[in-house]
């Protein structure tokens, strides 16, 4: 099996949460690094880069922080990304060998509430967009980007892929373009480039949002690696995911960075952007917009896949489900409806606090990528049985107590060194006057503790359950019924 031949595109994609079978395997392995640069490369993005700068901490060291919290909140969703290929399944799908059948809903929740979120966000700001240049109705704009989301997402896995490695081309020239000319026209304050201007707390504020911001990815990559064929490598697939996330995700925090240090409190994401746009030269400022908006319509698209995944997943635990297009077609118009309401109900304090939803999402994901990378690479090792995944009474159980007390642990941990802004500060991050450093003990803590817990576990009798089901689970998966 290779990585050489294109993918193949026949209608709608008709999986969901079920095993991909070898002999439907496709893609290259390189789709992965435009896929998650545009994934980053999209003006929400932006959004990121500001915490620094609106605590009160000068341009560079922002800058600094923007860089070290990429390169390492994307060390971790690289590695999740490595998964797919080797289990031909999406991600969420993933958490049952360590929360259990049922115990699996415990994150699930917890993810789509992330999609939901994001969705809310990413559609306003289109609309915003759209309303600024072509004029409009930002409301209807918000439809509109949610209906065309709801299409890419429903034909489903290859057409996102092809979506994003045309975007990624264009991006490079339109942002290209008006980078340089942010680098270029733009003037900043005196001190913004003063290394003697460190102050620890928006410095780690920073930090945080951007490591909780890349890791909140980890939830979404093997939705877009798993129809890779096994054969390709851990270390590939992760270098792909890595340098394709990370070079978008600095590239767009930079520029809110930057954009926030020379607008000050006129911030404004759109009018910022437009403003700094029409200094390269006039109506360039739409430009950037219009074609913003695009990435903003893949990333919706991306939302509604995953949220979709993630909903089939929790039915899945409480109901068996039959994947079919029908389901996939619930479920997306459903996550689809939802963050339409959402963004129609939105208020001028949703979008204030959207930077308290990125750290609660860095909270509730910390312990849990901790658990499920400690599970596949050191605990298991890759080995898994996957018919097992799908079966309420298999071998990983209905509970999975290693991996919630593991969760529930890590988090409990991290809670006196939370700082959400202004609704609530631990008492160890009040202590060092609100910085936060809940990332570098729920992470080792959560790891740790399942490790512990799991060292009882007899990884050969479920490599043997595994070798023993491989060809029905092949069958079944090619005839598209359950094993």
């Amino acid at each position: 099996m290779t990585t050489d031949s294109e993918p193949r595109v026949s209608g709608l994609e008709i999986r969901s949460i079920d095993y991909v079978p070898l002999n439907e395997r496709h893609g290259k392995l390189w789709h992965l690094g435009p896929l998650w640069f545009m994934s980053n490369a999209q003006i929400a993005t932006l959004a990121v880069g500001l915490i620094s700068i609106t605590e009160g901490g000068n341009l560079i060291w922002s800058l600094i922080a923007i860089v070290a919290g990429t390169l390492l909140g994307t060390f971790f969703m690289a590695f999740h990304s490595a998964q797919g290929p080797q289990l031909g399944l999406p991600q969420m799908i993933q958490s049952r060998p360590q929360f259990g059948y049922v115990g699996a809903l415990l994150v699930w929740l917890f993810a789509y509430v992330q999609y939901a979120g994001f969705n809310v966000f990413n559609t306003i700001l289109a609309g915003e967009a759209l309303h600024t240049t072509v004029h409009g109705n930002t409301k209807m704009w918000v439809a509109v980007v949610t209906v065309i989301g709801f299409v890419i997402a429903l034909v489903g896995y290859d057409v996102i892929h092809k979506a994003e490695q045309f975007l990624t081309y264009s991006f490079l020239v339109v942002f290209g373009i008006f980078t340089v000319g942010v680098l270029a026209t733009l003037h900043y304050p005196a001190g913004s480039f003063d290394l003697g201007g460190f102050s620890w707390t928006p410095f780690l504020a920073q930090f945080g949002v951007v490591a909780g911001y890349q890791i909140s990815w980890a939830i979404y990559v093997s939705d877009y690696s798993r129809y890779l064929p096994p054969d390709v490598t851990v270390r590939k697939t992760f270098y792909w995911t890595y340098f394709g996330s990370a070079l978008g995700g600095v590239w767009l925090m930079t520029l809110g960075a930057l954009l926030a240090a020379w607008a000050g409190k006129d911030f404004d994401t759109i009018r910022s952007i437009n403003a700094a746009g029409d200094k390269v030269f006039s109506g360039f400022g739409a430009i950037v917009l219009l074609f913003a908006t695009l990435g903003l319509i893949s990333v919706t698209a991306l939302n509604m896949y995953g949220g979709s995944l993630t909903l089939i997943s929790a039915i899945d635990s409480l109901k068996k489900v039959q994947p079919t297009v029908g389901v996939r077609v619930l479920t997306i118009g459903l996550t689809a409806a939802l963050s339409l309401v959402g963004a129609f109900a939105a208020t001028s304090d949703f979008l204030t606090n959207f930077n308290n939803f990125l750290l609660l999402v860095l909270y509730l994901f910390i312990p849990w990528t901790a658990v499920n990378l400690m599970d596949y690479y050191v605990v298991r090792r890759g080995h898994y049985a996957i018919a097992e995944i799908f079966n309420p009474h298999g071998i990983y159980g209905r509970w999975g107590w290693h991996g919630i007390i593991s969760y529930l642990v890590g988090f409990g941990v991290m809670v006196p060194f939370f700082s959400v802004g202004t609704l609530y500060v631990g008492p160890i991050a009040h202590a060092m006057d609100g910085a936060d450093l809940s990332l570098f003990v729920g992470l080792p803590v959560a790891g740790l503790l399942y490790w512990w817990l799991s060292r009882s576990i007899d990884v050969s009798a479920e490599i043997r359950v595994a070798e023993a089901e491989a060809e029905e689970l092949e069958k079944a998966a090619h005839e598209h019924r359950e094993p």
